[in-house]
C-alpha cells in the first residue's frame, strides 16, 4: 500500500510554519527515512516548488518529488488519478479539502498523527535528535590529568 504524503503539511502541523525551510525538509526526510525503514511500507513524499538539486530522487523506501510550478496537492492529485488502483493509496494530509478530494479520487485518506503512530514512536519530525554519547571518549577525557580542575 503506498502512501502520499503531504511534506509541508506534516512539516507545518509539526513547527508551525506554512513555509518550511530546507532544514524543516531534511529533517522531514530524515525522519521518515527512519520509521520506514523498519517496515515494508513505501512512500512518497511531495513538496511544493522547485527540486533543490535538479530533481526528485529515491532513498529506499521513500521517494522526493517537488511538484515544480504545480502545486504538491495538484501534484499528489494528478498521482492519484494516474493509478491503476486508487484505493490501494493512502494520502496522508491534515488539509481536509485534499483529502475530500483525494476521497473522491478512489484514495484513503490518514491524518498525521495516526500515520506517525503506525510507524512506530520517536521523535517528532523537525525536533533534533541528541547525538550518541561516547561513554570511552568521555571516560578518556577525565582520566588525563590535563582535563581536571586543580583542587
Amino acid at each position: 500500500m503506498p502512501y502520499l504524503l503531504d511534506g509541508n503539511n506534516l512539516i507545518g502541523r509539526e513547527r508551525g510554519s506554512s513555509r518550511p525551510s530546507d532544514e524543516d525538509r531534511e529533517g522531514l526526510v530524515r525522519e521518515l527515512c527512519e520509521r520506514l525503514r523498519r517496515t515494508r511500507a513505501r512512500a512518497v513524499v511531495f513538496f511544493d516548488g522547485p527540486a533543490p538539486r535538479g530533481g526528485g530522487s529515491s532513498l529506499g523506501s521513500l521517494t522526493l518529488r517537488y511538484a515544480g510550478k504545480v502545486s504538491a496537492d495538484a501534484a499528489m492529485l494528478e498521482e492519484i488519478s494516474k493509478s491503476r488502483a486508487p484505493r490501494e493509496i493512502v494520502l496522508v494530509t491534515a488539509d481536509r479539502e485534499l483529502g475530500r478530494r483525494a476521497r473522491e479520487a478512489g484514495a484513503s485518506v490518514l491524518g498525521p498523527e495516526e500515520f506517525w503512530s503506525r510507524f512506530g514512536t520517536g521523535r517528532a519530525p523537525g525536533k533534533e535528535t541528541p547525538s550518541r554519547v561516547d561513554v570511552d571518549e568521555w571516560m578518556r577525557y577525565f582520566e588525563d590529568e590535563r582535563n581536571r580542575q586543580p583542587k
